[in-house]
């Protein structure tokens, strides 16, 4: 979520009087916003992209509330040693949280472990371990409309019985320091991106917030007009019209199998009935196609942890193999692809495929994505129900990552075409108009090197290094993974570096090469690319023949609070992992709007960016998805690339002789027999692409006035990527629900009786 304090003033209109009331104390508003911590409760664009979802909900007047843990400890602060990374433990709550209220009242308990016994009146989850859930409420202002949602975040809390109530043999200090066991549960985000870790206390994780999620989701239901009871029971058949859940990836899965119980075991709903009511309630959204991040939690576990829900899923996969068999008799391997369960070895559960069938939809995140979705990694899903696939291309808060971040473009481009386009981004093409007007063209450039001023001064103040504001920001913020390939930027460091010391007098566009974000405390991989990365900038930043023309900074502890500050002052955007691997992005989003051109790769929604902007206005090269497919199909060999290109050879030499770690020669040796044996991801084959557009992207940027006039097509072409479209199209084909632009009165003003009807009571 990052920070809070600006977001709310913003929304709320009260920035401008809350800046001038602090000055009036004596005091610097930006000096007090630097003070907050950020709120880091989820990795990467994944957890980034949740948060934006809840100011568009919130913007649009829906009735939607976001639910997750409350970690005690967040994602990991990065602090970089000799050139590692190493991790400390995010205490963001140290000096309280006053965004946040404690609810209490709305404690609810959640079970675990225990047995089932079944009987005629039907299964009961017996000799359960009991945790607690305490929820904590944050207010989620809307833009302007005096609207505020929440989101709900639980904690878990053992009961004050715990280990206290079994036949006890009298140790009771223990038994209140064993509390700490339950109380784990909400302890620590686990920070893997892109990855799955199939660790017990994860899927206690994943199962304490589904748990007592549904649970409140129930409760407000039955509380609700909607709730008829008929004496005895609640009628659960006006319920999906009523509630939309959307499962954010798999993580939260064990939604599907829990409402089941809760229908099936607790309010005796018959089967059939109960399983189209949870089909009809859960959409799914897929996040990644990368194998390795797929769920897939071992039978053993799951039957331990929560033996029921194992029943349940045997349940569920029973009649849905019984249903394709009846529609393919006697195809065994199909029956094999499309069960929950995976045998062979140890036997898993495929939680997408859980998701998958559960739910009434399932959405990818960009145009190439969804269709990668329904014609590869779930090809035999779509096959069967095509009308259950859809695509719902990401999106960002124009408030946050416009307005908040970069005041001076936003005012620019209010100065121009109005203040609406906050709430309707889509009204950016107006500012095609403008393409060539040359005070609008200066203006633009203007406030770009004022960002690019300020932010170097935080470079200088921050990192003691002496950053010259007229290069060219090349920018690379992200998780550090092999996918993203920030070990292609780095070999085009190299190359750059090389060129500069073969040629010193040769014309040389200055660039400061940013390069930031996270590696997974247990990815191997990731951390040497870190050091690498650190140990070329070592040797670039010192070399005298070098000077200022170029500079590397790895920019440590990657943040919401610190994107905010490096891509409003960011000239070239990097988006440059292999086509077919990145779902989405959102970055290269955020750079668009912020007036940084894009060179990347045509994968994720830098094609849509592609279409939206036209191609020639993006820096875009490499393989497309069909060119990697045909390689894979040929066999991929980095030697050939390594023979046959001489500045590729050079960098990966030197990188391998130990050039630039000369007290370890072979520190590097992984990372160098990666590219060569096993990589996955072909970095030496868009090697040659990548170089020939870096230099085109230095031949533009010397031409200042035709450079900020595609930086003007871009941002006029970002429209599309607001999170307020994105949501407009989940309220839409998913959740049946109207989004409202009205302006609700503020609370000082009296309503009319006939104001309190909402006209469409679903939440999301």
């Amino acid at each position: 979520m990052g920070r809070t304090l600006q977001n709310t003033m913003i929304n709320l209109g009260l920035q401008n009087a809350c800046d001038e009331a602090v000055y009036q104390l004596g005091l610097d508003m930006e000096e007090l916003e630097e003070i907050e911590e950020d709120a880091g409760l989820g990795n990467g664009g994944l957890g980034r992209l949740a948060a934006c979802f809840l100011d568009s909900m919130a913007t649009l007047g829906l009735a939607a509330y976001g639910y997750g843990i409350r970690y005690e400890y967040g994602i990991f602060n990065q602090k970089i040693r000799d050139g590692w990374q190493v991790e400390e433990a995010d205490d963001w709550l140290r000096h309280g949280n006053p965004w946040e209220k404690a609810r209490p009242e709305y404690m609810l308990p959640v079970h675990f472990y225990g047995r089932v016994e079944h009987s005629a009146s039907g299964a009961k989850w017996v000799d359960t371990q009991v945790v607690l859930a305490l929820p904590y409420d944050t207010p989620v202002p809307g833009y302007m409309n005096n609207t505020v949602n929440t989101m709900r975040l639980w904690s878990a809390r053992a009961p004050n019985d715990f280990n206290l109530r079994d036949f006890n043999v009298g140790d009771y200090i223990q038994a209140v320091l064993d509390r700490n066991l339950a109380e784990n549960i909400s302890r620590v985000l686990y920070p893997n991106d892109n990855f799955f870790e199939g660790k017990e206390l994860r899927l206690k994780q994943e199962y304490f917030v589904v748990a007592a999620t549904l649970q409140d989701i129930i409760r407000r239901f039955k509380a609700s007009k909607f709730g008829s009871t008929d004496s005895v029971r609640t009628v659960f058949d006006s319920f999906p019209d009523q509630v939309a859940i959307q499962l954010n990836d798999t993580h939260p899965a064990m939604a599907i199998p829990e409402l089941m119980r809760i229908f099936v075991d607790i309010e005796k709903l018959p089967w059939d009935k109960a399983w189209d009511i949870t089909r009809r309630t859960f959409a799914y959204t897929n996040h990644t196609v990368l194998p390795e991040a797929l769920e897939r939690w071992p039978v053993d576990l799951v039957e331990k942890l929560l033996p029921r829900h194992l029943q349940i899923i045997y349940e569920i996969n029973q009649r849905h193999l019984d249903h394709i068999a009846s529609l393919f008799p006697n195809d065994v391997d199909r029956l094999r692809r499309m069960s929950l369960i995976e045998e062979g070895g140890t036997k898993r559960i495929n939680m997408a495929h859980l998701c998958i069938v559960g739910s009434h939809a399932v959405n990818g995140v960009a145009k190439i994505h969804s269709e990668i979705v329904k014609t590869q990694v779930f090809e035999d899903f779509a096959a069967l129900e095509p009308e259950k696939f859809q695509n719902k291309t990401n999106g960002i808060t124009p408030r946050r990552w416009l307005l908040l971040c970069n005041p001076g473009l936003a005012e620019l481009i209010a100065e121009k075409i109005g203040e609406d386009y906050v709430r309707d981004l889509s009204q950016l093409t107006k500012l095609h108009e403008f393409v060539d007007d040359d005070l609008f063209i200066r203006e633009v450039a203007k406030v770009k090197q004022e960002n690019k001023v300020k932010f170097a001064l935080y470079l200088e103040k921050e990192y003691k290094v002496k950053i010259n504001p007229s290069s060219m920001f090349d920018v690379h913020v992200k998780r550090i993974h092999e996918y993203k390939r920030q070990l292609m930027n780095c070999l085009h460091i190299i190359t750059m570096y090389n060129r500069i010391r073969r040629d010193p007098a040769k014309l040389f566009v200055p660039r400061t090469v940013i390069i930031g974000g996270k590696a997974a405390p247990g990815y191997h991989m990731a951390k040497m690319i870190i050091k690498l990365i650190n140990a070329v900038a070592q040797v670039v930043n010192n070399d005298p023949m070098v000077g200022s023309k170029l500079k590397v900074i790895f920019l440590e502890n990657y943040r919401v609070s610190l994107a905010e500050k490096v891509i409003p002052a960011t000239d070239l955007s990097e988006q440059i992992s292999t086509a077919g691997t990145e779902a989405s992005g959102t970055g290269n989003m955020k750079f668009m709007l912020n007036g940084a051109l894009t060179i990347g790769t045509m994968d994720g929604a830098n094609v849509e960016m592609a279409e939206e902007a036209g191609e020639e206005n993006l820096f875009i090269f490499g393989m497309r998805v069909e060119d990697v497919s045909e390689l894979d199909r040929k066999g991929y060999n980095a030697q050939l690339y390594y023979d046959r290109l001489p500045e590729l050879k050079q960098a990966v030499d030197q990188i391998k002789s130990g050039f630039f770690s000369p007290k370890d020669p072979n520190l590097f040796n992984d990372v160098v027999n990666m590219l060569f044996h096993h990589d996955r991801f072909k970095v030496f084959a868009d090697y040659e692409a990548y170089v020939k557009c870096q230099e085109k992207v230095s031949e533009l940027y010397l031409n200042s006035k035709a450079w900020t006039k595609m930086v003007i097509r871009n941002i006029a072409a970002a429209g599309k990527f607001s999170s307020d479209r994105t949501i407009k199209e989940y309220a839409r084909d998913i959740w049946h629900v109207e989004p409202s632009d009205l302006k609700i009165p503020p609370p000082n003003e009296p309503r009319d009786a006939g104001q309190d009807k909402t006209p469409n009571g679903t939440a999301a």
